[in-house]
């Protein structure tokens, strides 16, 4: 990729080979996104405990990611200095995700062969742990991939770079929500969540194992040597480091706020979206307190709101698929910024849309409204703050900057998990449930927000 220090200009089927490790993330981490409600509400959890489960996220990011992304900028291995985080990452997240799905069967398992009498939440204990490792090695995975953007790419490709990311997140996720839905209405076969997750991690291991075997860092142990030698990495404490990540550029600051109410907004789907469906969409009570019997009563109506959700999030991804490149090119014609601040306005319309209506079809086409944002969410901040990035802290940098994407997350898993499990109502007259759908109206909000500080941005010419 390197000859006399230019790095030479991606094809596009080198965009697309670069791409398909995060295709294979972006499948796991689908698949967590969608089914780990239904699995972890299952073992008992509570909105609330479901919120706190999903910590893992938020902190194993603002953790990980910044440790990894500077460890990564400083590794020098004959494997590459991005390449260990990406199959590391990879293969313990697809035991996690074997492991996750069987949590009762695991806790039956401990119980047979100690003979102890295990307290009843000790299955949702298994599952939240197998979450925050899940969670953990999508993070050590992400950030040095993220980084080999600038690492390999000439900096006038970065945001088709990121375009390319962003299109492999949306097939991938594609992939990943429709196969079961695809299943069941082509051949009357439903797919189990346990072979669901078997799936997810297959395409991760597999998907990164191809990208360390073909994307090229470097030319030499020799040059990877001199660079880490030379690059500007800080060797103080992390305050340092995020004082002289803020020393960038007075721009970065903003990019980071606007970052910081995005992913507020960005979440509280996410999180939220599957509870939703079934709950609000399909009006399906709470069920961690009631019978079995009850439980029973309402399980077609779980699996048909927990699939319409997996067709949702098809169609979400399937138009960030198709929008992906668009967006590259038009934010490589209009800016970054004017395109970024369109998509975040028509997502912030389509949670306006879903927090007003009940009907499937309308909600099923309000994600697909919303699948334009979030092209633009996994691309042009990126590429935004890529311009600003030094050569040789690639990875400290991104992983900073994750910070901004999973601190957010902690607000909405606690304090709008919180909101709504405050704002329950009865069904009838036997059963609770909830106002998830007080989630997407948190959500536009915040997107609004982040659209108004966009604007604010003053990218380089």
């Amino acid at each position: 990729m390197e000859e006399n220090n230019v790095l030479k200009k991606f094809t596009t089927a080198q965009f697309l080979n670069f791409a398909l490790g995060f295709f294979g993330l972006q499948f796991a981490w689908q698949m967590r996104i969608i089914l780990s409600g239904p699995v972890t509400e299952g073992l008992g959890a509570s909105p609330l405990l479901y919120g706190l489960i999903w910590l893992a996220g938020p902190f194993t990011g603002m953790v990980v990611q910044p440790l990894v992304g500077a460890l990564s900028d400083k590794t020098v291995s004959p494997f590459g200095r991005r390449r260990p985080y990406l199959l590391g990452g990879a293969l313990l997240a697809s035991i996690a995700l074997w492991i996750f799905p069987n949590s009762e069967t695991v806790t039956e398992f401990l119980h047979n062969f100690t003979g102890i009498n295990l307290p009843p939440l000790t299955a949702l204990f298994i599952a939240a742990i197998m979450i925050w490792i899940i969670d953990a090695c999508v993070n050590v995975a992400q950030g040095p991939y993220r980084a080999l953007v600038p690492d390999v790419v000439p900096e006038e490709q970065y945001s088709i770079a990121n375009s390319y990311i962003s299109l492999a997140i949306g097939l991938g996720s594609v992939v990943a929500a429709g196969t079961a839905p695809f299943l069941k209405w082509a051949f009357g076969y439903q797919m189990s969540i346990n072979a669901q997750f078997y799936m997810a991690a297959l395409a991760f291991t597999l998907g990164m194992i191809w990208t360390c075997m073909t994307v090229k860092e470097h030319n030499s142990r020799k040059e990877m040597i001199k660079e880490v030698a030379t690059a500007e990495i800080s060797e103080t404490g992390f305050w340092d480091s995020l004082k002289n990540f803020f020393a960038l550029s007075p721009e970065v600051g903003k990019i980071c706020l606007m970052q910081f109410f995005t992913w507020i907004g960005t979440m509280c789907m996410m999180i939220f979206f599957t509870q939703y469906a079934v709950h609000t969409i399909y009006f399906v009570p709470d069920l961690t307190t009631v019978s079995d019997s009850t439980v029973e009563q309402f399980t077609q109506a779980t699996l048909n709101g927990t699939n319409f959700s997996s067709v949702c999030f098809a169609v979400f991804n399937l138009v960030c698929f198709l929008v992906a490149i668009p967006i590259g090119v038009l934010s490589a014609k209009y800016t970054n910024k004017k395109v970024h601040i369109i998509s975040l306005i028509s997502m912030v319309l389509a949670y306006l849309g879903m927090a007003f209506t009940k009907n499937p079809k309308a909600v099923a086409a309000l994600m697909g409204l919303s699948g334009i944002g979030w092209a633009s969410i996994c691309a042009l901040p990126f590429a935004m703050l890529s311009q600003f990035i030094k050569k040789g802290t690639e990875g400290s940098v991104m992983g900073i900057f994750n910070i901004f994407i999973a601190g957010p997350q902690v607000f909405v898993c606690t304090l709008v998990a919180w909101f709504i499990s405050k704002c329950s109502f009865t069904m009838g007259s036997d059963y609770i449930n909830y106002h998830w759908e007080y989630a997407f109206i948190i959500g536009a909000a915040c997107l609004a927000a982040a659209a108004v500080i966009t604007n604010t941005v003053k990218e380089k010419c």
